[in-house]
């Protein structure tokens, strides 16, 4: 396939075949014994590692930069009380007037005033059910409902609600243990309805390692969307509308970028996420800080301004994900490493392997 300067991006550009069994079900026992795909941009090479191999393949000087978002359980199973019929919903922001937002589905057509009623997650509490009172629809038919009690969403979704894995996971139903896995060791800002992938590699020990080969770690927040499901419907990747996302890059961050680029060495980002939440700054100037919400698109062609080296995971076909890594490496370079990486059978999306493009 040809690089293009053209305005049009035919979404097919962005297309591949993936057996279904390498789409990972479950995470592997140890996070950094992930293989990872090395991608080397200048020579259109690479090879394979191992995440725990990361601090060989970068340099002293060189800066890890990572979203530090946390998952909060926003998966919601319940029935209507009217019916019994069941119900699902993916809460998605607590509104002023204290609704909350939701992405809902059953059957049939629930009318105002109607009531979803929620277990605890845990059977063994002694709490009694949620209910949701509808009161109304946005613009784009997402759900606005009334919880009661009414708590703060942080509180309420601890006890009913779920892990929202992505639904190419055991369609989505999760398990205990996805409290954790589906969770970086450094998650802290509660406000994302999917994980940054990219760092659900990371370990305790692959921190000291990076740290004692003179790789610093710095943080930023991009409080993932549930855009981040959606897969591009345009027959012209270019004409896409990305949905808007929060993030902040802090004052702390934003120096330790400049001074690392000052001093020679790499910006490495950590995740599609992050380089968003990077460029977003840098497209108007030197990275500084800032927040607020990003519908920054990254699409060929584009200058990145930021980042220097880029680790992610592997994307779903025809996603604003797999444009915005095939920006950063080049349209057929990306689709040569994938057909490769599908050859060599790695495990791919949330719960797979991962790639570094330097």
């Amino acid at each position: 396939m040809p690089e293009t300067t053209s305005a049009s991006l035919p979404l097919e550009w962005f297309d591949y075949d993936l057996p279904r069994e390498l789409i990972a079900q479950e995470p592997l026992p140890e996070r950094d014994e992930a293989r990872l795909f090395v991608l080397y941009r200048q020579t259109g090479t690479w090879e394979h590692r191992h995440v725990y191999d990361l601090p060989e393949l970068l340099c002293p000087g060189d800066l890890l930069v990572l979203n530090n978002t946390k998952v909060i359980p926003a998966r919601l199973y319940g029935v209507r009380e009217r019916t019994g019929g069941r119900w699902e919903g993916l809460f998605l922001r607590r509104l002023p007037s204290g609704q909350w937002e939701l992405l809902a589905q059953t059957r049939g057509k629930p009318q105002l005033g109607e009531l979803f009623i929620i277990e605890p997650n845990d059977a063994a509490t002694k709490n009694g059910p949620l209910t949701l009172v509808l009161e109304g629809r946005t613009e784009e038919g997402h759900w606005l409902c009334r919880p009661q009690p009414e708590a703060p969403p942080e509180q309420l979704l601890s006890l009913y609600g779920h892990v929202p894995l992505p639904p190419y996971i055991r369609q989505g139903r999760d398990c205990p243990e996805d409290r954790e896995r589906y969770q970086t060791i450094y998650a802290e800002r509660p406000g994302s309805v999917a994980a940054p992938t990219a760092g659900l590699h990371f370990t305790p020990r692959l921190f000291t390692r990076l740290a004692e080969r003179g790789i610093d770690t710095v943080f930023v927040t991009l409080h993932v969307g549930v855009g981040t499901f959606q897969p591009i419907t345009v027959p012209d990747a270019a004409r896409h509308q990305m949905h808007a996302e929060w993030c902040e890059i802090s004052q702390e961050t934003a120096q330790r970028i400049v001074q690392c680029r000052a001093l020679g060495g790499r910006v490495v980002a950590v995740g599609t996420t992050t380089v968003r939440t990077l460029e977003t700054v840098a497209q108007n100037g030197s990275i500084r800080a800032w927040c607020g919400q990003t519908n920054l698109y990254i699409r060929p062609p584009f200058a990145f301004r930021a980042v220097d080296i880029l680790m992610t995971n592997f994307h779903l076909p025809r996603s604003s994900l797999l444009v915005l890594v095939s920006a950063f490496a080049g349209l057929d370079l990306i689709q040569r490493a994938y057909q490769e990486a599908v050859r060599q059978r790695y495990r791919f999306y949330s719960y797979g392997d991962a790639m570094l493009i330097i």
